[in-house]
């Protein structure tokens, strides 16, 4: 059976449901994970998204800011919403589904930005990045339930020198500061987790998934980062087929300026 996933910072789910429409259309993930959907729970376009043919959906929003949601093709057995650093601020939600005869537990995340100083004394948002990055080293690609497990989302870091245009010049640019980077990079080993990306890309190859809206001519500078990650349990690295970047998007009609990024299965 194949199964696939895709995660995107849409960056207000109404704003650019068209784009959505599109992409699923084109790509017909069975599941597609948003961020930063900008959007109250009861105002999220269910039913064109059912009409669409993704009739499941787990919804954490709020009004104007974070939100993570998933639209799923297959049904939920569970639906969990997590709280980090005692805020309600709509960073996390995990469902679990049936996929080839496979328990999958789907972690969504939407981890914070960080402001613009890479200093958590100065910056209560930097510090609130790193606190949130502590918290994630509890979720575990080991469910306990003998589900396997998926993590995806906006992690807002570029852990790896390949995965921005410039290590050198970005290394105090939050985002890829060592701090950052080094945290993520802990997160992913003490929860067992595997950077399914890297695992189909090689980390010696320039790799992004966003580019700053205040890039005029973002093709010809191509000076992106890649913020944007599917993880997931060892148990899934012999079903993973491929992993591909839609940078098309980043084109499209009013874009996000994240971009799709989806991961494909095989299960026998």
């Amino acid at each position: 059976m194949a199964f696939s996933v895709s995660t995107w910072n849409i960056n207000s789910v109404r704003l650019r449901l068209p784009l959505v429409l599109d992409f699923l259309r084109i790509e017909q993930p069975d599941m597609l994970c948003l961020q930063e959907t900008k959007c109250p729970d009861g105002n999220f376009p269910v039913k064109a998204l059912q009409a669409a043919g993704y009739q499941h959906l787990a919804i954490s929003g709020q009004k104007g800011y974070h939100g993570a949601a998933i639209l799923s093709r297959l049904p939920f057995e569970e639906i969990d919403k997590r709280r980090f650093c005692d805020l309600n601020d709509c960073r996390h939600i995990s469902v679990v589904v049936q996929a080839g005869g496979k328990c999958i537990r789907v972690h969504n995340f939407y981890v914070p930005a960080g402001g613009d100083e890479p200093d958590p004394q100065n910056n209560p948002k930097f510090a609130h990045k790193l606190q949130f990055l502590n918290e994630m080293k509890t979720i575990s690609a080991d469910t306990g339930d003998g589900c396997s497990a998926l993590l995806v989302g906006d992690l807002n870091i570029a852990p790896l020198e390949n995965d921005v245009w410039s290590h050198k010049q970005l290394l105090k640019i939050v985002s890829h500061t060592p701090v950052e980077t080094e945290g993520l990079q802990e997160v992913c080993r003490l929860g067992g987790w595997v950077d399914f990306m890297r695992e189909k890309i090689p980390p010696g190859e320039k790799l992004y998934t966003w580019w700053s809206y205040r890039a005029k001519d973002w093709i010809t500078s191509n000076r992106g980062r890649r913020l944007d990650h599917i993880w997931g349990s060892a148990d899934l690295v012999p079903a993973l087929e491929a992993v591909s970047i839609l940078a098309q998007a980043r084109g499209w009609e009013k874009p996000s300026d994240h971009v799709p990024v989806t991961a494909r299965f095989s299960f026998d």
